[in-house]
Formats: structure tokens, C-alpha cells, sequence
């Protein structure tokens, strides 16, 4: 249990949280956030995984080649984190990595075929994780939960 986690339950196990802060759009997602990192977290780890490496296959998958700085912009990965995280998906031979024939001092990253099929596998393993996550909410509104959020993300990426 986490320190927040126990700030919330007393000794008889029973929620008592204030009103006004369950009402605060700006705790609960806090405290989602902490139960989905963990949630994501250990069942990538179970599939061998972690969820930046998701995020270069997929980014890979949907988008194309890219060099290290791009697949930073594009997967929110800081470029200082990018290099450890292309080892290793270079060692599990996920991804692929060649000189950029335009600069021969970049190198361009692409998914292998055995990526591929990784990919596929952690999407499935993410779907359930998901499903999980979200079980008390029905196919409609966890469609409109995940544009909520995007639309609320998006808001905030481009005033910040």
C-alpha cells in the first residue's frame, strides 16, 4: 500500500475521504494514475516488457523509421532514457537500428518482423490490462473516458 493508499483507509479498512476531495478532478486522476502505472507496470513485467518499450514498437509500427530524437518526440521518452531503451530492444532483436544514409553520425531505428509479433502480443496483454482497469465502466464509456482524456491531454500539451 502506498503512502496515499493509507492516508485513505483507516484501521478498519472503510474509505473515509472528505467529499472535497473526491471531488477534485485533479486527486482522482493522481490516484488512477498510481493504480494504472502499477497495474500496466507489472503486467508488462510479466510478458517481459516494459511500457516504454510499447512505446517504440508502437511508435515504430504506426509511424515508420525514425531516428532517436524522433522516436523521443514521438513516444515522450527523454532522449537521455531513448538509448537504454533501443539496447535493449536491439538485444531482444525488436528493433534494428542502421546508419542514417543522410547522416552518417545518426543512426534510423525500425521494428524487425519478431517486434512485430511482439508488438501484437503486448497489444493483447494491454487490451487486458485495460479491461481490467476499466471493468466498472461499459464499452461506451470508456469510449468517451479515453476521449475525455485526450481531449483534456491534447489541451494541456499545446499551452504548455
Amino acid at each position: 500500500m502506498t503512502r496515499a493508499e493509507a492516508v485513505d483507509t483507516p484501521d478498519d479498512g472503510a474509505p473515509e475521504t472528505p467529499d472535497r476531495l473526491r471531488r477534485r478532478a485533479s486527486r482522482l486522476l493522481s490516484q488512477l494514475t498510481t493504480r494504472s502505472d502499477r497495474l500496466i507496470n507489472e503486467g508488462l513485467a510479466r510478458a517481459d516488457a516494459r511500457k516504454w518499450h510499447y512505446a517504440v514498437l508502437a511508435s515504430l509500427q504506426e509511424c515508420g523509421p525514425g531516428s532517436q530524437a524522433t522516436l523521443s518526440r514521438r513516444s515522450g521518452i527523454y532522449r537521455s532514457d531513448m538509448v537504454s531503451v533501443l539496447n535493449e530492444l536491439t538485444e531482444r532483436q525488436l528493433v534494428e537500428r542502421a546508419p542514417d544514409p543522410d547522416d552518417q553520425r545518426r543512426n534510423i531505428i525500425t521494428i524487425s518482423p519478431q517486434g512485430r509479433r511482439h508488438l501484437r502480443r503486448l497489444d493483447k496483454v494491454l487490451d487486458d490490462l485495460h479491461d481490467e482497469l476499466l471493468a466498472p465502466l461499459n464499452p461506451a464509456e470508456r469510449d468517451q473516458f479515453v476521449q475525455l482524456l485526450t481531449r483534456l491531454l491534447d489541451h494541456h500539451s499545446r499551452t504548455s
